[in-house]
């Protein structure tokens, strides 16, 4: 069975017919937004990647690039922690991984979405 995994802007009002259980992938917490409006039910910190991979994609590094460093960095003793238990949750149930960013497909969410929704690694 194909896990569900959504993405959507944290700033976005919940939907619980669809999100299913609601997983902010950002390091920090978003501003302006409080923890009952942002309607998130785990804050996987250690997925998000680290700020000085932000700081340096922000300073104007490559797409290319940022993906390649961001995949050094999951693969941290404790990212893939995380992500075994984000998988775990994935196939019980939908999940949105919940971002900040303007295009949650174009960050560092989606590789979070498409790692989540293929096969487990062996």
């Amino acid at each position: 069975m194909a896990r569900v995994v959504r993405l959507k802007r944290v700033y976005d009002p919940p939907d619980p017919e669809l999100d299913g259980v609601r997983v902010l992938v950002d390091r920090l917490w978003p501003r302006g937004l409080s923890k009952e409006a942002a309607g998130v039910d785990a804050w996987a910190k250690a997925v998000a990647p680290s700020g000085e991979l932000r700081k340096w994609f922000h300073g104007g590094g490559s797409v290319a690039e940022f993906r390649e460093r961001y995949a050094v960095e999951l693969r941290s003793e404790e990212a893939e922690a995380e992500l075994a238990r984000l998988r775990a949750v994935a196939a019980a149930g939908p999940v949105t991984l919940l971002t900040a960013v303007k295009d949650p497909g174009g960050s560092h969410a989606g590789v979070l979405a498409a790692l989540l929704a293929g096969p487990a690694p062996s």
